[in-house]
């Protein structure tokens, strides 16, 4: 019989690529996940994996197992959360993943809704990048977690994660009638690994340039205040820009953000997972999108 956990362990060897980088991600040592994998070679009865010095590569049969894996874990959260539905209503804690603009701005509405609908929830919320979610959803590290998507930036594929889309906004650009008129300006973006950053460099390249990005800032506040004291333009989503400080212009621009609840996939019956959607969908109305 093969073991789930030395099956999760083998699907994010696949996804990360080493095992000192999986060793990380589960707090487990190197020498410890590697014995897990071994293991599960002698369970499954073949060579999962093709060790070269340092370099552990999967071998055929071991990308096959892997596909198995994403089946097999899903439908454990299936059972897990359908067992939990079983029990009654939500309850316990619910661990919360959320981009900053999402935190500040739709969290405290819909954690209202959450705990006044459901007293026995726990919620306990994280600020994390979508970029990092997929990992620390897999990781077991949260429950469920509010990402967003870019224009310019393709959507992070995870075949363990899915997500249900919540609703989408403009894109504004700062003090500029366009992109292509901030060509000779200094730039302000998130830092280099968000999505946030890769869409600003990307929409500018479509533009036909290499912005000239002078900071790096992730509050979208801080952004708007360097933007107001002149320190370079900016592209920023409607939730960061509803009040704008004086003297900051903002130009609508053709490019959209969409913010989606992302949860492990099978997970999505769980009755807390269900309570959390709901709540964040109902918060929605109260924000302002125009």
């Amino acid at each position: 019989m093969l073991d789930p956990r030395k099956l999760h362990l083998l699907r994010e060897l696949a996804r990360r690529g080493t095992i000192a980088a999986v060793a990380e991600a589960v707090t487990f040592t190197p020498s410890a996940v590697s014995q897990q994998l071994s293991a599960l070679e002698r369970e499954a009865g073949v060579r999962l994996l093709e060790r070269t010095g340092r370099t552990v590569t999967l071998t055929p049969a071991g990308h096959l197992l892997v596909e198995h894996a994403h089946a097999v874990l899903e439908q454990l959260e299936r059972a897990s959360a359908a067992l939990a539905a079983a029990r009654g209503g939500p309850s316990g804690p619910i661990r919360i993943g959320a981009f900053p603009t999402a935190a500040r701005v739709l969290l405290p509405p819909a954690l209202a809704e959450l705990t006044g609908a459901h007293p026995g929830l726990v919620p306990m919320v994280s600020e994390i990048d979508p970029a990092d979610v997929s990992a620390a959803l897999r990781a077991g590290e949260l429950d469920v977690a509010l990402v967003h998507e870019y224009d310019f930036v393709p959507p992070v594929t995870d075949a363990s994660i899915e997500a249900e889309p919540l609703f989408g906004e403009a894109m504004y650009l700062t003090d500029r009638p366009s992109i292509a008129a901030a060509r000779d300006d200094a730039w302000i973006t998130n830092k280099p690994g968000t999505l946030c950053h890769t869409m600003a460099i990307r929409a500018c390249q479509a533009a036909g340039f290499e912005p000239d990005v002078r900071h790096h800032v992730d509050d979208f506040d801080t952004v708007l205040a360097f933007a107001a004291a002149g320190q370079g333009v900016a592209i920023v989503p409607r939730l960061a820009a509803t009040a704008p400080p004086p003297g900051v212009t903002l130009t609508r621009l053709p490019l959209g953000r969409r913010t989606l609840a992302a949860f492990r996939r099978g997970n999505g019956e769980h009755p807390a997972i269900g309570a959390a959607v709901a709540a964040f969908r109902a918060a929605v109305p109260r924000l302002s999108l125009r």
